[in-house]
């Protein structure tokens, strides 16, 4: 046979060998000549290079840089492997050049508009079967995208982490890079190679790799799922369920801190165990997506599509994720889409340019944290972050969503001076396309997960943050209740003879209560960086501490909105927290943190169980007493109406003097016998038995504007929960 091969202009020739080509398809792998096909493989320093056809086997020949040609008879390609001596060393490989692009035109397109809405399914590394004519093929498909690159590579285990024969195909104007390499399999490590504009190559991890290697390393890592979900009626009831009027006792934790042992199929017995004894219903958890500097806690990302390989895999994520379900507890994850961190192994500088990053440096970087903030206003960017929503709700069966630092998100002059800032088009200091994206993630979210619920943490007055997006609103279920949070412990930080003089402070947050729909938030940043622990903000001796996180509590569980709660919390624990150690556990050999413990079990057993508790709209609360700064005591009405009309009442007293009142008359709204169900001075919780027996009588006497009223012993630094009693 004479047929020659498919000419290719030398210098393309060499660009291909070496991996510089935006189009190494149009050389490599197979091409249809007038009467022949042409087959070009790369193979630098080989020996003998040789195509396996069904027909028999080929001699190739070198032709360029590295480049072997063979050419076969006829118009019809063949199916075929390459075989390539290195000195006594022969393999035999498919030859990933000859397949289709595995990322769809539709994709593609969707893509660009912004809104496919399971990228993950597409981007990022892929493991694929391919049935041929010879034989089943193996590998995994590999895409990213990087629209301003001249050429992108994939580097890995599984090729020395030299580029040159693994160069990915550009897909045109989606600035999309593709490429199928046969024989990669599950934990193959690898980075993309991107040769930028300025003619520098740089490696890179994949934006969209669902694993990672364990931090400081940086590649990414090939993953599957294999995980057999098991919650399915956790699952279906969750979709017939508003999470927003149903009772949400959170409790927050960070994951690598929680206990000695820690990993995501350890906690799935012990975390499991522990929450559902304490009557949580929901675990949130601090950010898992990772990150490379673990004082960051998770909130700078470098790997957002993939749970931290510090605590195992992402089945193993599923797994606990699972249990939790199983044992009826909801699962909250901590969502960074604010900012990122500058490492040049991650987003940074992506593909040369200001990629993921704001090109604005007014906009583009966030100079609290010395990260870098997303270009909330390009499609494919904004696109990323919806889709890294739902992946964890779609993926993980995620419950929730706390969306991180969402004031830095929505001005344009947070934390920055005069002039290092630039108004919107309208001359204000809104930033319009991170309030656009906010709404499109919330709406997105709850439009394909019902029964989720998406949590802001905004920390200013923000109008609307819990308002539908059809209204004007960010489109959020919940919002952290920051102002209650500030109020409340700057109150308790007073020494008890001085809250008269503060009293305002204690019952400001019910003039906005209503205003949003809240979480109120002990978290994790109150407790760290010298602020001290909530047991250390109560000013007193031990057991003064000790009675003043006891009544916290119970006004924290009995006041408007949600709860959350941080890890350790729940037992009084006295030190700051400190992520590089577990929580001091060893505390509940004392009786007296015992006591804490359990009255948050019994607080959450009540509020679970009691929707007089539930209802967060203004019907639901009632003052009974709201000025007596003089006794330095509060006291309401909590009530709510079940789906059968049946009214449910709580009263609520707390006492934060620190001297007991007797007989202090309250009014209540009905009469007959009511029953002490909460009593925080209780000797059960470490008090010192200041009680009402469990037991008190309403008197048909006038008291607080109520028909009817009871004198009580309210105990010191205490709090009591009085229910009509039944009959």
């Amino acid at each position: 046979m004479n047929a020659k091969p498919v000419p290719v202009d030398p210098d393309v020739l060499a660009s291909v060998a070496h991996g510089r080509y935006f189009d190494p398809h149009s050389v490599l792998g197979t091409h249809v000549g007038e009467d022949s096909v042409t087959i070009r493989t790369v193979a630098h320093l080989a020996d003998a290079v040789e195509i396996i056809t069904p027909q028999g086997t080929f001699p190739a020949t070198h032709e360029q840089d590295g480049i072997w040609v063979t050419v076969l008879e006829g118009t019809e390609i063949p199916d075929y492997r390459v075989r390539t001596t290195y000195g006594e060393e022969t393999t035999e490989l498919d030859d990933g050049y000859r397949y289709l692009p595995t990322v769809g035109e539709f994709d593609l397109y969707l893509i660009s508009e912004g809104r496919h809405e399971k990228l993950w399914e597409v981007l990022g590394a892929h493991l694929r079967t391919y049935e041929t004519e010879m034989g089943q093929t193996k590998g995994a498909s590999f895409a990213v995208w990087a629209p301003n690159a001249q050429a992108v590579r994939v580097v890995g285990d599984f090729n020395y982490w030299d580029g040159e024969t693994s160069s990915m195909r550009s897909l045109g104007s989606s600035g999309i890079w593709e490429l199928f390499i046969p024989n990669v399999e599950i934990g193959a490590r690898y980075k993309f190679e991107i040769l930028r504009p300025d003619g520098s190559w740089q490696q890179k991890a994949d934006p969209m790799a669902r694993a990672c290697e364990i931090p400081p390393l940086t590649a990414s890592v090939v993953t599957d799922k294999h995980h057999q979900w098991e919650d399915q009626e956790w699952m279906e009831k969750r979709a017939k369920t508003d999470p927003h009027n149903s009772p949400m006792s959170v409790y927050e934790m960070h994951i690598g801190s929680w206990s000695y042992d820690t990993h995501y199929r350890d906690l799935a017995d012990d975390l499991v165990t522990y929450v559902k004894d304490m009557g949580f219903t929901h675990v949130e958890m601090m950010p898992v997506s990772e990150h490379p500097f673990y004082g960051s806690w998770g909130y700078q990302q470098t790997g957002y599509y993939a749970p931290s390989s510090r605590y195992g895999t992402p089945d193993d994520f599923r797994y606990l994720v699972d249990k939790l379900h199983q044992a009826g507890i909801g699962v909250i994850l901590d969502w960074v889409p604010g900012h990122f961190p500058k490492d040049q192994f991650a987003l940074a500088d992506f593909d040369g340019t200001k990629l993921y990053e704001h090109p604005d440096p007014t906009r583009g970087e966030q100079p609290d944290w010395g990260t870098l903030i997303f270009n909330f206003g390009r499609n494919e960017v904004r696109n990323f972050l919806v889709a890294n929503a739902l992946y964890w709700l779609d993926e993980f069966h995620i419950d929730g969503l706390r969306v991180d630092a969402v004031a830095s998100m929505l001005y344009l002059d947070y934390s920055r001076e005069e002039g290092q800032w630039h108004p919107n088009q309208y001359g204000g200091r809104e930033n319009l396309e991170a309030i656009s994206f906010l709404q499109e993630a919330n709406a997105t979210c709850y439009r394909l997960h019902p029964g989720i619920c998406m949590i802001a943490e905004e920390s200013t007055a923000w109008p609307g943050v819990t308002a539908p997006t059809d209204a004007g609103g960010l489109g959020f279920g919940l919002k952290w209740n920051m102002g209650w949070m500030n109020d409340t412990l700057r109150y308790l930080r007073e020494d008890p003879v001085n809250r008269s003089w503060h009293h305002g402070e204690l019952t400001f947050s019910l003039v906005y209560a209503f205003s949003e729909h809240y979480i109120l938030p002990l978290s994790h940043d109150e407790v760290v960086y010298g602020k001290g622990s909530i047991l250390a903000k109560q000013p007193g001796d031990y057991w003064r501490q000790l009675a003043g996180v006891r009544s916290l509590y119970a006004y924290q569980w009995s006041h408007p909105g949600k709860q959350l709660l941080f890890m350790g919390g729940e037992f009084a624990q006295g030190a700051e927290w400190d992520a590089d150690r577990s929580l001091d556990w060893f505390l509940l050999d004392d009786e007296r943190n015992q006591g804490v413990q359990a009255l948050v079990r019994d607080l959450n057993q009540i509020y679970t169980t009691d929707p007089a508790l539930w209802d967060d709209e203004h019907t639901g609360f009632e003052w009974i007493e709201s000025n007596d700064s003089e006794h330095n005591v509060i006291s309401y009405v909590r009530k709510s109406r079940d789906d059968h009309g049946r009214e449910h009442k709580m009263v609520c007293i707390c006492n934060f003097a620190g001297n007991p009142h007797e007989g202090y008359r309250v009014g209540l709204p009905d009469g007959g016998e009511w029953e002490e169900v909460i009593n925080t001075d209780d000797a059960k919780y470490g008090g010192s038995g200041v009680t009402n027996l469990g037991q008190v009588t309403a008197e048909d006497m006038e008291w607080n504007g109520r028909p009817y009223s009871v004198e009580l012993r309210v105990p010191p630094l205490g709090c009591l929960w009085l229910r009509p009693k039944e009959d």
